[in-house]
């Protein structure tokens, strides 16, 4: 391991250890999440595109990484890594492979024994932060600005591709779908037609929708928002969860707005405005819906009970519906599994 900084573009800086194989600058929003396991679920998490993240559970790595067959893609999605302590062995009977050399398999960058208490405080108190994992003595005075990238595009799938079989059928549109949102889907009998962001479905039959997670602003995703306006007119099940349930917000003429450091880890306490029911969830998003901007006829039907933040969206009468956390968990509860339940009985 060789000496290495993290910095903040707002002037922080903490020192930590890279492994030598890294030599340049790599650039990110730093963000931090709060789950004590599912590192490899969360780095393959297709919503982290553009991030570096910042584990604030101390140590890392312990139990290596399992069979790619258990990611949530088909490689690391975050742009880096922050960790305090990283395993350099790994016990686990799943383990396929160390987790450092599996990062650096992946490219993915690492700065290790940062003070991640620390550094979650700056990101808590000032919000999330561009940055970078800066190796040896390099400096950087400048950070990219990515608030107009369209990180959507470039984790979206690029053709359509058929899921699961049954009677009934479920456009699923790839925003950066996560892979256990694929299984949970097809644990029911449905034929699931996953398609790319700006594919134009408005003129095909199916007897329900999908709108997946994904990263980035979603003000961004223009043309999807496009055709699902279009399309709601159909008055077909519609499910949304994470981006999914912002572009919904979008497509009824509602607002979004960025959450000042996101949620992020598997345990924010939602509650059930119908049913008062507390779940614990898990969570990897960065903006919300703004619940003044919701048009009449749509109520809040999930509420983040540590900042009351909007969690979910609810049509009063047709059968849309949408979650920001996501039920699918992996890692995390299985607390909120029951909405694709709710989903397929829709159909």
């Amino acid at each position: 391991m060789d000496a290495s900084r993290l910095v903040l573009e707002s002037g922080e800086e903490f020192a930590g250890f890279s492994p030598s194989w890294q030599k340049d600058i790599y650039f990110g929003e730093v963000v931090f999440s709060t789950g004590m396991t599912g590192y490899v679920e969360s780095l393959t998490d297709p919503s982290y595109a553009g991030q570096i993240l910042t584990f604030t559970y101390p140590l890392i790595g312990n139990y290596g990484v399992p069979s790619s067959d258990l990611w949530e893609s088909e490689k690391a999605q975050a742009y880096g890594v922050v960790v305090g302590t990283t395993s350099p062995w790994m016990s686990h009977w799943d383990a396929e492979c160390p987790f450092l050399e599996w990062l650096k398999e992946q490219r993915v960058p690492l700065i290790t024994g940062v003070d991640t208490r620390a550094l979650t405080k700056v990101l808590r108190k000032q919000g999330v932060a561009s940055g970078a994992i800066v190796c040896g003595a390099k400096k950087t005075k400048t950070f990219p600005d990515q608030s107009q990238r369209h990180f959507v595009q470039e984790v979206s799938s690029l053709e359509k591709e058929e899921f699961g079989s049954g009677k009934k059928k479920v456009i699923a549109v790839d925003c950066g779908m996560k892979r256990n949102i694929l299984r949970c889907l097809t644990k029911w009998p449905i034929r699931v037609i996953k398609v790319p962001h700006d594919y134009d479905y408005s003129e095909e039959e199916y007897d329900g929708l999908f709108l997946s997670n994904g990263p980035g602003d979603p003000q961004m995703c223009g043309k999807t928002v496009a055709i699902l306006k279009k399309v709601l007119q159909k008055k077909k099940p519609t499910f949304g969860i994470c981006l999914g349930a912002q572009l919904m917000a979008l497509a009824i003429g509602g607002k979004t707005y960025k959450l000042p450091f996101g949620h992020r880890g598997h345990n924010q306490p939602c509650r059930n405005l119908e049913t008062q029911k507390c779940l614990l969830t898990s969570q990897n998003h960065g903006y919300a819906i703004d619940e003044t901007s919701l048009p009449k006829g749509w109520r809040v039907s999930f509420r983040n009970m540590n900042d009351g933040s909007v969690e979910g969206i609810q049509h009063k009468t047709l059968p849309y519906f949408a979650v920001q956390f996501h039920p699918e968990s992996n890692p995390g509860p299985t607390d909120a599994e029951f909405l694709f339940e709710t989903f397929y009985k829709m159909l």
